[in-house]
């Protein structure tokens, strides 16, 4: 078997552990370790830890595990990436600073759920991993390496509503903000913190504020978060070009690569 096609083996069938795990037994684990540890944002965060052992060990074993950190994109710089989502996300604070009132109901389980846990975990999974080992390791181009991360995210965003509309509206935010991700992934010379952070920054902002119950939102809020993510493709490429680096994401890495 190639390079190319264990590392696709390696990584789906990591993923697709850690995926069983998370859907059959999350909810369960979480409630059994939050009788022993009573903050359930702890408890989440402690459950997702083990959940994600495949995606480790599927990393460990296509790039050994000593180099796990760098596989996965976790030893580049982090002060770039907080800096760089910090800036790209102050049209977001602000506009709706402007726009919407404190949310007065946000607590610190919430924080650090959907806030802290979904930015880091989401990222260290689906980009960091799924797309991560795939775009990076085999001859997979970018569309193929995203796809199935980008339909599963987007998928498990969908509990937000019931109503077609809003779901429809739900699944393309994510599906688009899953290329997002990825793409800046790429880009920034695979620093898992760039996402990571962005996510982050930008999940505070819709938490802080009383913008939306759903990751759709309304008008006013897809204005500044629109607004935010042209920020964030327009100085990502003024930094290359300015840098005189080539781009990752191009037409000979759009399809298939000629060698990985």
């Amino acid at each position: 078997m190639s390079r190319s096609l264990s590392v696709i083996a390696i990584t789906l069938l990591s993923f697709g552990l850690y995926f069983f795990l998370s859907q059959s037994y999350f909810s369960e684990l979480r409630t059994w370790i939050n009788k022993s540890v009573p903050d359930l944002g702890i408890s989440h965060v402690l459950v997702y830890l083990i959940v994600s052992l495949p995606i480790v060990f599927g990393a460990s074993v296509i790039n050994e595990f000593k180099r796990c950190q760098t596989t996965l994109g976790l030893n580049r710089s982090i002060t770039k990436g907080i800096l760089f989502p910090l800036i790209c996300t102050i049209p977001m604070v602000v506009g709706f600073a402007i726009c919407f009132s404190w949310n007065k109901n946000l607590s610190t389980d919430e924080l650090i759920i959907a806030g802290f846990a979904a930015a880091f975990f989401e990222e260290f999974i689906f980009r960091g991993f799924l797309f991560g080992q795939l775009f990076r390791f085999t001859k997979l181009g970018f569309i193929p390496s995203i796809l199935l991360g980008a339909l599963l995210f987007a998928a498990m965003h969908l509990y937000q509503s019931r109503e077609l509309a809003t779901l429809i509206g739900v699944f393309a935010t994510t599906f688009m903000g899953a290329i997002l991700f990825s793409w800046l992934f790429a880009e920034w010379n695979y620093n898992l913190w760039i996402p990571i952070f962005l996510h982050l920054f930008m999940n505070l902002a819709w938490m802080l504020f009383a913008v939306s119950d759903n990751a759709f939102g309304g008008v006013y809020a897809n204005i500044f978060r629109i607004i935010t993510i042209a920020l964030a493709i327009v100085l990502t490429l003024a930094y290359k070009k300015k840098k005189r680096v080539p781009l990752n994401i191009n037409k000979e890495t759009i399809w298939m690569k000629n060698r990985n």
